[in-house]
């Protein structure tokens, strides 16, 4: 361990400068303590970055690896001439509990909150060789452990923290088994999932190793009685014995820590792992936990091996002779992979899985004593303690070579687990196709080629030559992953090669339930349906998935060649490639077929170029799908519209056409010409002579119509239909031609009708009647018929119809409607005469008031002032107006030129100019002073519409002195 000195370590050994390829998994680097020790170590152990060292003079050292700096120094109550000296330690994996033992029997407790060691009464003269520390979380108490003694007792015991000097740490101490082959030498309990009240117990003696699972018993309380005793009493061991065990060789009992992440676990079982060293060498295996049964035992010690310690390499002696000396293996611990073995002075490491060595190193000098081997099994390092050196064993990428292991073994799943980087898993999946080919096992062997780098034509020849088509399929759908987007090539040709084998498949599946004869001797008729639906479901899903790498074409003609129709339909809709769709069903003449892939589809130009073909055979529901389209542009699907019609024999309200023209006017409120002259030209060539479906169109476009008039004009004429033609002179303003050809088809009514329609144009509505009147006259077979009908309009006179009448009709006939037409004109007279006199009366009044203005006059008194100077009047030539508001002349011309516009202005500076300099005289002087008179003194400024022009004038102006408004 490198560690700054300023933390309390200093590192005596420093990895060799070695790069990655040449890193060892092992290394044993010195570590020792900054302070001086004044004696040995006795007694050491290590979890959870706690380090707990027992020095021969009765202390105990307790040093926290994350934080060197803090060291507890801790003393046991008595001298050790009292109690002996420290034998052992034992730390609970979470470092939370630690137990004491000495040489004399005494055995103390220390907590991690406490720095005071207590005794434990109840264990007094127990020498303990070992403690199975309780697979729970860690409490305050250690609750129930199991405890191995020298004597070969096995006892379960419950400790917790005490507050009080007086009062017991040991709560209670149970004697469970003794065993009769010496002392315990390991113990180990655990948890078997999923059964909260079965426990597994390990037991290590110098020549057997035990195996109990069962059920334990529930206490009353906490720590209240024994839960092991139901166990041991019930249950019966299940034991492996060597024999000639030597009672000087040493044994122990270890499991491997935990893992330091769910990707280290050993592939095979998520099982730890035990090892017991005996004489004989290490003992290893899986700490199975399935079957939950007495057999529990049996399954674990049969799968178990043995590591002997003959397999170890020997030590070379020194002197004359060389020759080979095997030490005795003092000391395990297991790493994730590796058991590593203390033999004399060198740290040996044998990888489980395979029994390899893989480290062998000298770290002890000759004579220097251990104390053995030790792992911290939550933190996953392991230590190496002498009397005088700490040692930590760094683990580098222990699983770095797991994957040969697992290779050579033939786990191949395990193998590809552990491979890092692509050539170590190239390697793993071709020796994996490689083994399952030799096996047969085809399918299985495609899958894992796929994924290997072995001969694309190799592999693929393997299963050609030997008729397997399902591991070929397997197998290229799973190369086909491996290329990247940009190899574009051969993805293609792997996807068209998968295209071909899908449909050779369907089609071998298809005879096979057609002929119903057995594909093999498993599969029956029924089963081959089911085959047939998988397969086709599978080629669906890698249609879908690889679309952008198969070539339509050649894919078309793959499939079209074996004679799939669902398959060909299914890749062109997966492809979106709709026109084949549709066009594929319309050359079948399959129209509901083509309706149902129409449905889907959103794109207008599908629509444009297949309406012509189904609206012939399924009009009524493809213009159904249309109408639900409204950013179809209609004008694009007029000749679909106009095919439809010319075949289509019916009345127009079944007319399909008809109806999708009318929807999208009505409803979508199109003004395209296009359309309504379509629909014009459908209503009008309709052989039926009805027209009022014509009509109500035309009367709904009002007077300014979306189609074209010209051309619905001669639809309309072309076809007869003398009424819209009517309308549409009309909607033109052309109601002469409107009535005259109304006329020209007898259709006396409609002709009326039209006449009376330009009411603001009398003239035009009195000709339109005449020659109605003519028409009727014309046809009526009596006068008095003529007559009655003439009265429907107010503005013909009898005079104005006489004309029209033969020559031969005599007075008699309309005597009646000539008196009163000449009672009317008397009445007219009188009333003219009447009008005349009263505007005689009213000339002579205006007269007599022009004569008035001659001798009308105004008083003006001595001290009157202009309106707008305010100095006397008299003072200069002046203006007074019928309202007594006088002005002088230049100030009135003034004030008059500021209201009116720049004309007036302008002429009336002129005629200043004119008159001030004498420019003309005589007539025209007075003319030009006359004018101006006129124009300056034409209304009042003050109460005339200059007044009313003003109205927006402040009463107050910016140049005026406001103080003479205040109040």
């Amino acid at each position: 361990m490198a560690l700054d000195p300023s933390n309390g370590y200093v590192a005596a050994r420093s990895l060799p400068d070695l790069n990655e390829n040449t890193l060892p998994i092992f290394n044993v680097e010195l570590v020792q303590l900054q302070f001086s020790i004044a004696s040995d170590f006795v007694a050491a152990q290590v979890a959870n970055n706690v380090l707990v060292l027992a020095l021969s003079n009765g202390r105990v050292i307790r040093i926290d690896l994350d934080n060197p700096a803090e060291i507890d120094d801790i003393d046991l109550p008595k001298k050790t001439s009292e109690i002996g000296v420290i034998r052992r330690m034992f730390l609970d994996p979470t470092a939370s509990h630690l137990i004491i033992c000495t040489s004399l029997g005494e055995n103390y407790y220390l907590h991690t909150q406490s720095r005071q060691p207590r005794p434990l009464s109840r264990l007094r003269g127990v020498s303990i060789e070992c403690i199975a520390w309780n697979p729970s979380l860690p409490t305050a108490s250690t609750r129930e452990i199991l405890i191995g003694a020298s004597d070969g007792n096995i006892y379960e015991g419950y400790i917790e923290t005490s507050t009080e000097f007086y009062r017991k740490e040991d709560k209670y101490l149970k004697t469970l088994q003794k065993v009769p082959d010496g002392p315990v030498t390991g113990l180990w309990v655990d948890l078997i999932p999923g059964k909260p009240d079965v426990r597994r117990v390990v037991i290590a003696t110098q020549s057997r190793l035990l195996h109990l699972v069962g059920k334990i018993g529930r206490a009353a309380h906490e720590g209240g009685a024994s839960i092991f005793t139901r166990l041991f009493e019930t249950e019966q061991p299940a034991i492996h014995e060597i024999s000639k065990a030597s009672a000087a060789a040493s044994s122990e009992l270890v499991v491997s820590p935990d893992a330091p992440d769910s990707t280290s676990l050993e592939s095979l079982s998520p099982d730890r792992i035990f090892a017991w060293l005996s004489s004989q060498g290490v003992y290893y295996g899986r700490l199975l936990t399935h079957p939950a049964s007495p057999d529990l035992g049996n399954k674990l010690l049969a799968e178990a091996k043995l590591l002997p310690r003959s397999q170890l390499p020997a030590t070379e002696s020194s002197g004359g002779r060389r020759k080979a000396v095997q030490d005795p293996i003092s000391s395990i611990a297991l790493t994730q992979w590796h058991i590593l073995h203390l033999m004399g002075g060198r740290v040996i490491a044998v990888n489980r899985l395979d029994d390899r060595v893989v480290f062998d190193q000298v770290v002890l000098d000759p004579g220097q004593e251990a104390l053995g081997l030790f792992a911290d099994q939550q933190k996953n390092t392991f230590w190496l303690f002498t009397k005088q050196e700490i040692y930590e064993i760094v683990v580098t990428e222990e699983d770095r070579d797991v994957w040969k292991v697992m290779l050579q073994t033939e786990h191949f799943d395990a193998a590809l687990r552990y491979a890092k980087g692509p050539a170590q898993k190239d390697a793993v999946a071709t020796a994996s196709g490689d083994y399952l080919i030799s096996k047969g096992s085809y399918l299985e062997a495609a899958g894992v080629y796929g994924k290997s780098s072995k001969a694309f034509e190799q592999v693929a020849l393997t299963f050609v030559d030997n008729d397997q088509q399902d591991a070929l399929r397997k197998y290229l759908l799973t190369k086909i992953t491996t290329y990247r987007k940009s190899h574009i090539m051969q993805r293609i040709m792997i996807a068209s090669w998968l295209v071909e084998i899908f449909m050779s498949k369907l089609n071998s599946l298809d005879d096979t339930i057609i002929t119903k004869a057995e594909l093999s001797e498993t599969l029956n008729p029924a089963q081959t349906k089911d085959q047939l639906d998988t397969i086709r479901t599978e080629f669906q899903g890698f249609v879908k998935k690889y679309s952008s790498d198969l070539d339509k074409r050649t894919t078309y003609d793959i499939i079209s060649s074996h004679g799939r129709e669902e398959e060909l339909l299914f890749f062109a809709s997966a492809v979106n490639d709709y026109n084949y769709v549709l066009s594929y069903w319309i050359q079948r003449e399959r129209w509901r077929e083509a309706l149902d892939v129409l449905k889907k589809q959103t794109e207008p130009e599908i629509f444009y170029r297949y309406s012509s073909g189904l609206i012939t055979h399924v009009a009524n529901e493809l213009v159904d799908i249309l109408m639900r389209h409204p950013i179809l542009k209609a004008r694009n699907l007029i000749p679909a519209l106009l095919s439809y019609d010319r075949n289509f024999q019916g009345p127009l309200s079944q007319n399909q056409a008809v109806r999708y023209l009318l929807n999208v006017i009505n409803q979508l409120n199109s003004t395209d010409s296009a359309v309504h002259n379509t629909l014009i030209s459908i209503y009008a060539a309709h052989p039926s002579k009805d027209e009022s479906a014509l009509l109500a169109y035309l009367e709904t476009q009002g007077d300014e119509p979306s189609f074209d008039s010209d051309f619905a004009l001669r639809l309309c004429i072309e076809h007869s239909r003398v009424q819209s033609c009517v309308h549409i002179y009309s909607t033109m303003g052309q109601y002469l031609q409107a009535v005259e050809l109304a006329l020209d088809h007898s259709e006396i009514e409609l002709a009326s009708l039209i006449a009376d329609r330009p009411m603001s144009n009398p003239p035009l509505r009195k000709k339109l009647w005449l020659t109605v009147a003519k028409k009727v006259i014309s046809q009526s077979n009596g006068i008095k018929t003529a007559i009655e009908f003439m009265k429907r309009c107010d503005l013909l006179k009898i005079e104005d119809l006489i004309p029209f009448f033969p020559d031969f009709v005599v007075i008699d006939d309309f005597k009646e409607e000539i008196c009163a037409a000449l009672e009317d004109y008397s009445r007219n007279i009188d009333v003219l005469k009447k009008e005349m006199d009263e505007s005689s009366q009213t000339a002579t009044n205006i007269k007599i008031d022009i004569a008035a203005l001659d001798h009308r006059y105004a008083i003006v008194e001595p001290g009157e002032k202009c309106y707008v100077c305010t100095l006397p009047l008299l003072s200069r030539q002046f203006f007074v107006f019928p309202c007594q508001h006088a002005f002088h002349s230049d100030c009135l011309g003034r004030k008059v030129m500021e209201q009116v516009g720049l004309g007036k202005s302008k002429r009336i500076k002129e005629l200043q100019m004119t008159i001030s300099k004498g420019i003309v005289a005589g007539a025209k002087r007075d003319a030009a002073i006359a004018e101006l008179d006129g124009l300056v003194a034409s209304a009042c400024i003050l109460c005339s519409d200059f007044a009313i022009k003003r109205i927006d004038e402040p009463f107050v102006l910016d140049s005026d002195d406001r103080n003479e408004w205040a109040l």
